[in-house]
């Protein structure tokens, strides 16, 4: 493949999260990534109908994740020369659920609270660039892995398993909650700076000190398993008795 069609590969990988639909999910965005290939290695109108037939089936996977994914099959079929390619579509089926369950934690559950929280920190503090920053904070993170992936999926032809392996996305996903609580309790003590309490607007810092404790303890008890409706429920209970 040119540089060039490996480009437009890339590009419109970028928008397979906007072509849901509810049989086959992102299966329409998948094999527009791939039409470039299709131009290259299709040939005739049989050929190139072969391959978007076989990449229009169902394909369900984290968006951010597809890069290595379809990098990889961009690679085996260039391998099997416009012919078929049972690989490449054993591939997609062997990665898409995997990948979604690493992707749905580390962006959804990690990445993007914790870019909000330093935004909200910002904004208080009244930095007009705070949404920039934050949208900064998320989207060069996922992009970086996107084009990461995508060209070490290209390369080996197997989803870019050495390059997720190496940035370990399950234990960064747990070290950026840690770090997202900390902020959080941060957040919570320049609110009560900004809006004191009343009861605890004389006491300063040690006034703040209970409400970081409370979301460590809350943190610590959903990492034992405590269902956090039960947390929900159960700070909603002491927050009105101690408002009564």
């Amino acid at each position: 493949m040119r540089t060039i069609d490996l480009v437009k590969i890339f590009f419109r990988s970028l928008s397979i999260g906007s072509s849901f639909n509810f049989s086959h999910m992102q299966n329409i965005g998948f094999a527009y990534s791939l039409i470039p290939l299709v131009k290259r290695l299709g040939g005739d109108r049989k050929g190139a109908a072969q391959i978007l037939e076989r990449h229009i089936q169902f394909f369900n996977s984290h968006p951010y994740m597809a890069g290595p994914i379809i990098g990889s099959v961009v690679k085996l079929e260039e391998n099997c020369k416009g012919g078929d390619c049972p690989e490449a579509v054993k591939l997609k089926k062997n990665l898409m659920s995997p990948y979604a369950a690493m992707g749905d934690p580390f962006f959804w559950g990690a990445l993007k609270p914790l870019s909000l929280i330093v935004g909200v920190i910002i904004a208080i503090k009244g930095l007009i660039l705070a949404p920039l920053v934050s949208i900064m904070i998320y989207n060069s993170v996922h992009i970086w892995v996107r084009l990461k992936g995508f060209v070490e999926g290209y390369r080996d032809g197997r989803g870019a398993i050495d390059f997720l392996k190496t940035i370990n996305m399950p234990n960064i996903s747990r070290k950026i909650r840690w770090v997202s609580v900390f902020l959080l309790s941060l957040l919570t003590t320049v609110i009560l700076a900004v809006r004191p309490v009343p009861g605890v607007e004389d006491l300063g810092f040690f006034g703040s000190l209970p409400v970081l404790v409370a979301i460590i303890v809350c943190s610590w008890a959903i990492g034992k398993g405590v269902s956090p409706l039960t947390i929900l429920y159960g700070s909603s209970v002491v927050f009105l008795l101690i408002a009564i």
